[in-house]
């Protein structure tokens, strides 16, 4: 469950957790890496994603009573997947001590069972009370789903791992699982791009200030991973409640799963009198995605696509109008940043199309056309394209027109310095061979 999400090679997307894990893997990222993802759009109700394509928007009472009839792609992606591999791991989603949501389980020990495969757990101590976490969890589950749970971890272990070693021996005692080992907290881990928007981190004293409204339903945040891991860069998210910062160089507006509604958010937040005294004060605001599409004169949504037929006033920062469409597109898309011809990788997941009279200072040549709009003074900007800040020489351009030194910084490899230090990491403190015995 997420709407972080990412498009993939085959035309489809998936959450970006997956598509993380097939950049460790050394492997394009693909749909059959997530079968089934859902995408928040109410307190109750998700958009449902079957192997990269819109399934349903369900109810989650509704999704429950249909889940069980999702195995049967799940197991189709899971033997695909599978050819010509040597390991597959398929992480679970919830816990598997939830038995009472075991009826129709396609995430964990369902799957698990549906799948014929071995189970290992793994406890977060940093929650506390892991023991507790895993004996419990032996203690309720079915004796055949039990009986499928071949060894188990404990992650996020700050301190003297040593301390922790007779913790280790009653969970053993108590469940007879094989212990594999137990894993120090890993202080990199803020280096790779975020799973949850609450996992942002940056370094903080940065000359540069990024502000980022939190919205309700914030999606594919992944735009702000490269700039919480430049030096230079200090980015905020601003929780329901605070106001934007007066002393912001910039303000992200990212993107949204739901747009009308959570444009209503930020105005019930007094966000959009804080973003006028921003521009007013000479700040800068970049809109991305559904941050682009408030950004204009107005949301058109006849169609009800976003909940019922209505036609909103945006921001009106920019001379742009966007009129909603079934149709979403997908799409990973090279671009050229027209001020520096630098070029810029990046993917376009969105409903709706904007058109208007900014659209005509477009500052990306996206795929041999112009994207993007920009106001007269170029200080307000929006587009569609998600992930340019990837791109390092045109992560450097863009900030440095905020007018304060930018130190360069190789995003990529970082992101790659540090998957090969977690994979040290484990290597050293989790039992690899026995792991993989009983994979088989």
């Amino acid at each position: 469950m997420s709407n972080n999400a990412a498009v993939t090679a085959d035309g489809g997307e998936i959450g970006r957790a997956q598509a993380l894990q097939a950049l460790a893997c050394g492997l394009a990222p693909l749909v059959d890496m997530n079968p089934v993802l859902l995408k928040p759009e109410t307190e109750t109700g998700a958009q449902v994603i079957v192997q990269g394509k819109r399934f349903a928007t369900m109810k989650a009472r509704d999704y429950g009573k249909q889940k069980a009839k999702l195995l049967p792609p799940v197991l189709e992606s899971f033997r695909r997947i599978g050819e010509g591999r040597d390991l597959v791991i398929v992480e679970g989603a919830g816990s598997p001590a939830e038995v009472n949501l075991r009826a129709g389980d396609i995430a964990n020990m369902g799957f698990a069972a549906a799948a014929n495969v071995p189970v290992v757990l793994v406890g977060d101590i940093d929650r506390g009370g892991v023991i507790a976490q895993l004996v419990g969890t032996h203690a309720v589950l079915p004796d055949d789903d039990e009986a499928r749970i071949k060894g188990f971890a404990i992650n996020k272990f700050r301190g003297d791992p040593t301390l922790f070693a007779e913790g280790m021996d009653i969970i053993a005692e108590r469940t007879a699982w094989a212990p594999l080992g137990i894993i120090p907290w890993f202080a990199d881990a803020w280096k790779l791009p975020a799973e949850d928007v609450m996992d942002i981190a940056s370094r903080k004293g940065g000359a540069i200030k990024i502000a980022v409204p939190r919205l309700n339903r914030i999606a594919n945040f992944d735009d702000l991973d490269p700039l919480t891991a430049t030096p230079d860069v200090s980015v905020e998210i601003i929780e329901a409640g605070r106001p934007l910062p007066g002393d912001a160089d910039l303000v992200i507006i990212p993107g949204s799963k739901s747009t009308i509604a959570d444009l209503a958010h930020f105005r019930a937040q007094g966000w959009d009198i804080d973003l006028q005294a921003h521009v007013r004060r000479g700040g800068h605001v970049l809109g991305i995605c559904g941050g682009y599409q408030m950004l204009g004169t107005e949301i058109i949504d006849d169609d009800g696509i976003e909940g019922p037929p209505s036609r909103v006033p945006g921001l009106g920062l920019l001379d742009v109008q966007t009129v909603m469409a079934s149709a979403k597109r997908l799409a990973l898309s090279e671009a050229t940043y027209m001020p520096t011809g630098d070029a810029v990788s990046g993917y376009e997941i969105h409903l709706g199309v904007t058109e208007g009279h900014d659209c005509q200072r477009a500052w990306l040549s996206l795929n041999g056309r112009d994207e993007g709009a920009a106001s007269a003074d170029g200080k307000v900007m929006g587009c569609y394209l998600h992930g340019l800040f990837s791109a390092d020489a045109f992560r450097a351009a863009f900030l440095a027109k905020l007018g304060k030194p930018v130190t360069a910084h190789d995003y990529a490899q970082s992101v790659e310095d540090t998957l090969d230090a977690l994979a040290d990491h484990l290597e050293t403190h989790m039992d690899i061979d026995q792991l993989l015995t009983l994979a088989g």
